[in-house]
């Protein structure tokens, strides 16, 4: 009957389709339940409510007043006294007449008028529509958001975005679209650095495909060299293209740090090629010093430097002599930089003196003593004698000051060795001269209150 088509929600059973491809929305189920009756998705992580039921519905004539079972709006008639029953009969004639010679049809399109331009629906909560991505570069973009936006999120959602990507990357063309994607994004979006190498690290473990031309890793390497390659170019661009470069020298900084290198004989390394090609990109960047260059520097040298000279050390390599050398070249030469570089230069070359701010302990802290370790009373509290004198734990004469304290201020009054602890209540009563200090206080309230 008519009437089971038109009772719905206005909007209800219109679902998007499915991409042929499997999207965001099948591989993350695990996250959120299925919403209706299953046929369409919410985002990945951002579940949407259902519509929610009209306020109103349209008042509807009974089936059985109408003979035939069309279901029509009742329509207000003016009363007319002089109405006569011939005619009320004969504007029923015509009306049947036209229902039954009228073509309309419940499965008929929906109709737009040729002025009317289509517009997203907005839903009460603010929220959009959620469209399955149509290819991998919406896919990517759409993961590439949601962990910028929420970095915090990184470990909960990287199996779920993993098994996602593994139904996508199926072919070698793919995988190399996933890589200059992921390549791309991270040096283009600011502070992405390191989420975007710990993506790239994970996936070159977790990523199923791995064909002859070679896997995540092994592309993505390939990738990095490419720009590499150019920097001696680069560094001298115009501002928008150093500023690439920078971004790409910072992304590969935090590759080194966070890019694992998993080998069956022993625990996993960093990739020794990205060492050495961090080592010429810094003497790339010194010898054009001009400030955006000499700033990027300071920044992967205070990202990596306490890395990369332990690494260089390990093998016996003074490179980060040399480094330093370099830079204090620049700060020497009065042509080159301005002076707050100059001045972040001498303080990294400062950094550097004190072993890159890292503090070693004398020992373990179980076998701390105050002979061993300068800092064993570091937070130690400071307490002071009956005359104002400080001492701390580390006085020799602490245990007799403390227990003069102690006895000074009477915390423990009187204490039974059956193990009731009475203490001495005497000197509850307040003393005279506070006793008429609070009469005065409340005789003086009391005033106040009736003035």
């Amino acid at each position: 009957m008519m009437t089971d088509n038109f009772d719905r929600t206005p909007g209800a059973g219109r679902v998007r389709g499915k991409p042929t491809s499997p999207g965001l929305g099948e591989a993350f189920t695990p996250l959120h339940p299925e919403i209706g009756d299953g046929d369409a998705k919410p985002s990945m992580f951002s579940p949407l409510e259902p519509l929610r039921q009209p306020r109103t519905s349209p008042p509807l004539l009974d089936s059985s007043a109408s003979g035939g079972g069309d279901c029509r709006r009742p329509t207000k008639t003016k009363s007319n006294s002089t109405q006569t029953p011939n005619s009320t009969a004969l504007n029923l004639h015509k009306s049947e007449d036209v229902v039954g010679k009228s073509t309309l049809s419940v499965n008929a399109p929906e109709f737009y008028p040729s002025t009317y331009t289509y517009e997203e629906l907005a839903y009460e909560d603010g929220s959009e529509g959620y469209y399955p991505p149509s290819t991998l570069a919406d896919l990517v973009q759409e993961i590439l958001s949601h962990l910028n936006s929420s970095p915090g999120s990184f470990e909960f959602d990287i199996d779920n975005i993993t098994a996602t990507l593994n139904e996508w990357v199926e072919t070698e063309k793919t995988l190399e679209e996933l890589v200059e994607l992921i390549y791309t994004q991270s040096t283009s979006i600011p502070n992405f650095a390191y989420t975007g190498a710990r993506l790239c690290n994970h996936l070159s473990h977790n990523l199923a495909l791995s064909p002859a031309s070679g896997n995540f890793r092994q592309l993505l390497l390939k990738r990095c060299r490419t720009e590499y390659e150019q920097r001696d170019v680069v560094v001298r661009g115009d501002k928008d293209t150093q500023k690439n470069f920078h971004s790409y020298v910072l992304f590969l900084g935090e590759l080194y740090l966070n890019l694992e290198v998993r080998s069956p004989k022993g625990p996993p390394t960093r990739a020794a090629i990205l060492l050495s090609a961090l080592k010429d990109l810094i003497i790339t960047l010194l010898s054009h010093p001009v400030d955006g260059n000499l700033i990027c520097a300071v920044k992967l040298l205070k990202l990596t430097g306490s890395v990369l000279e332990d690494a260089w050390k390990e093998s016996g390599k003074s490179d980060m002599e040399e480094l330093i050398q370099k830079i204090e070249n620049v700060v020497l030469d009065a042509s080159c930089s301005s002076r707050d570089v100059k001045q972040m230069l001498l303080k990294l070359v400062e950094l550097r003196s004190s072993n890159w701010g890292r503090v070693h302990t004398a020992s373990a802290s179980s076998e701390a003593t105050p002979d061993n370790d300068p800092n064993y009373f570091m937070n130690e509290p400071t307490f002071y004698t009956a005359d104002g004198t400080p001492f701390t734990a580390a006085d020799p004469d602490y245990s007799e000051k403390y227990q003069e304290i102690l006895d000074r201020e009477g915390y423990y009054g009187d204490y039974e060795e059956n193990g009731n602890d009475t203490f001495d209540t005497e000197d509850d009563e307040m003393d005279p001269e506070i006793e008429e200090a609070f009469e005065k206080f409340c005789l003086e309230s009391e005033r106040k209150k009736r003035s």
